[in-house]
């Protein structure tokens, strides 16, 4: 299943999960049961194009999709955009629609279409302004490598796409190390993207992106996805230096190791004013549960993504 983002939809019991291994695709999940199901399997009354997203004529096929990050924005009561980060048969941003105005049902999902990446450049993260405008994150741009921004190299970089334009422009001065999960600033003004190298979230100004208007270096773990939970951003990942994997992560023979040695997590909130993080939860290694790369709060339970487990994690909150 390979969860590695999550989404809450708004005062339902519903949570969206994404599937980053082939064919997983999306799955919708019923907190109150705890059961996870296979949401999008390409039926006709699942695809309504939308001209706004022209990229693609089909949607994508089910037994390839796989789904990356996840941002789901509501856009009138009971109905949302979700754009999907998509690896399976094409590198695009897949557009859906969610309905959950009757609530007595599941929510429904309709594919719109797609925005396709630049050539040679694969997404990790998405997010949108209200205006429609997306912006998408590549982790590693054509030429760079993992190992690169674990040394401290920029190698990604932050892409626009406003509605109406033909492809997403790189947007200046948003080369990081490893640049991850994204976010939006609830005014639109600009967003908060991860630095995954530095453990960083690195807040930009829309307007002007040529240099950061602050950073924040997220205290001993490794923040993957980040997404607003109220008025603070959400942040869980792997923590960064972990003795029974021998401590921080290591470069063995010229390449950073695949982290799959079994990690603690931890999961903060950062408060944007202030720009200091309030650990949420905390936990140790876990043998059947590695690579924590994202988490939502619903009610009093903390739901935690990872992209190399094969099941989402519930935690009770106190």
């Amino acid at each position: 299943m390979k969860p590695e983002d999550l989404a809450h939809i708004p005062a339902t019991p519903w949570i969206v999960a994404s599937g980053f291994a082939t064919g997983a695709g999306l799955k919708i999940v019923d907190s109150r049961t705890r059961i996870a199901k296979p949401w999008f399997e390409g039926r006709t009354d699942e695809v309504a194009p939308d001209p706004l997203y022209p990229d693609c004529t089909t949607p994508p096929d089910p037994t390839l999709f796989t789904a990356r990050g996840l941002s789901l924005q509501v856009i009138a009561p009971g109905q949302a955009r979700l754009l999907v980060v998509n690896h399976g048969g094409r590198e695009a941003i897949e557009v859906f629609a969610i309905d959950y105005r009757d609530a007595t049902a599941r929510p429904s999902l309709r594919w719109q279409g797609c925005l396709a990446m630049p050539v040679g450049h694969v997404a990790n993260s998405v997010a949108s302004y209200s205006d429609g405008t997306v912006i998408a994150t590549v982790l590693t741009r054509p030429g760079t490598s993992i190992t690169d921004f674990v040394q401290g190299r920029a190698t990604g970089g932050v892409y626009e796409r406003a509605p109406g334009e033909a492809a997403f422009r790189l947007l200046p001065g948003t080369e990081l190390p490893g640049n991850n999960g994204l976010e939006t600033a609830k005014d639109d003004s600009g967003f908060y993207v991860i630095a995954f190298g530095l453990r960083e979230v690195v807040a930009y100004d829309r307007r002007d992106t040529n240099r950061p208007l602050w950073r924040a270096q997220a205290p001993e773990f490794m923040p993957d996805n980040i997404h607003w939970d109220g008025d603070r951003l959400l942040l869980a990942g792997m923590v960064r230096d972990e003795p029974a994997c021998g401590g921080v992560r290591q470069i063995v023979g010229g390449l950073a190791d695949g982290m799959t040695c079994h990690r603690g997590w931890a999961v903060a909130e950062l408060d944007p004013a202030t720009r200091r993080f309030a650990l949420v939860a905390y936990g140790p290694p876990d043998p059947v549960f590695n690579g924590v790369s994202a988490a939502v709060i619903v009610g009093s339970d903390l739901w935690l993504g990872s992209y190399q487990a094969d099941r989402i994690a519930v935690r009770r909150l106190p």
